[in-house]
């Protein structure tokens, strides 16, 4: 007769029902989004507290997500932000198939009304990301590829963007970024880089005068989603000799018209 053992055998670890993996998914995805649309890094506490789960299980999320890319640790350590893997796919979704093909169409059909370089472009982090690019068919021009991250302070893209946040968090990028002269006309001052984010602002568009790379001048409009929150820049650039400012100001209605048929794409 064979004896019974003392202690009950641990059972067979179950495989995870399929509504566990579903709530684990749906924590992932919330704890992503929330990131993502903060904009800033928040700390464990915050995001459990946030999310309404346990520390625990929001720790556990946190550190599968920095395994993967997906999340990084800020500069305080406890802090977590969006990490590069889920800056990929948000450029990778932005670019992605018939959209992306109707956007690039846009940006075709004005380089060949205004004659010059055109692009399009987002706020990423504490730069200027290039979403779409057309070039024109000039032998000196600038290139940029798609992917290319560009400064916030002194691009006209940038400038755009930056007037366009709300005032918490345009003067924290102001803090935080470094103001780096990269040519004489650069603005390096938060005082000069606000009095020229008000101006946008009124105005309704940005020039680079020279601020980016010497000889090159820029224009940028907003890209406004349905709320009519700006979410993106379209802008044409052209060396000094080819376009003055007055010039890039006379392009103006072409621009906008394009922005708002990028806009109908967001």
């Amino acid at each position: 007769m064979q004896a019974k053992p003392s202690h009950p055998l641990p059972e067979t670890p179950s495989a995870p029902k399929p509504s566990d993996t579903a709530s684990a998914a749906e924590r992932t995805l919330r704890l992503l989004s929330l990131l993502a649309d903060e904009s800033r890094a928040l700390t464990l506490a915050d995001l459990s507290q946030r999310l309404a789960l346990p520390k625990a299980t929001t720790h556990r999320l946190c550190m599968q997500l920095l395994d993967t890319g997906f999340l990084v640790r800020d500069v305080e350590e406890r802090s977590f932000a969006v990490g590069p893997a889920l800056r990929s796919l948000a450029l990778a979704t932005l670019n992605h198939g018939t959209v992306r093909g109707l956007r690039h169409e846009v940006l075709a059909a004005l380089v060949a009304q205004v004659g010059e370089t055109c692009n399009f472009t987002t706020l990423d982090g504490a730069s200027v990301l290039y979403l779409d690019r057309v070039e024109a068919p000039w032998p000196w021009r600038l290139t940029l590829d798609v992917g290319t991250h560009v400064p916030l302070h002194c691009t006209a893209s940038g400038k755009l963007l930056l007037a366009h946040l709300d005032a918490p968090r345009r003067n924290k990028l102001l803090a935080e970024v470094p103001l780096a002269r990269l040519t004489p006309n650069t603005l390096t001052t938060q005082s000069a880089l606000r009095s020229e984010c008000e101006a946008i602002a009124a105005c309704g568009h940005a020039l680079d005068r020279e601020e980016f790379i010497p000889g090159l001048i820029a224009l940028a409009v907003p890209v406004r989603d349905a709320t009519g929150a700006v979410r993106a820049a379209v802008a044409v650039h052209a060396p000094v000799a080819r376009m003055s400012a007055d010039d890039a100001i006379a392009r103006l209605p072409a621009l906008q018209a394009a922005a708002r048929r990028m806009g109908e794409l967001l």
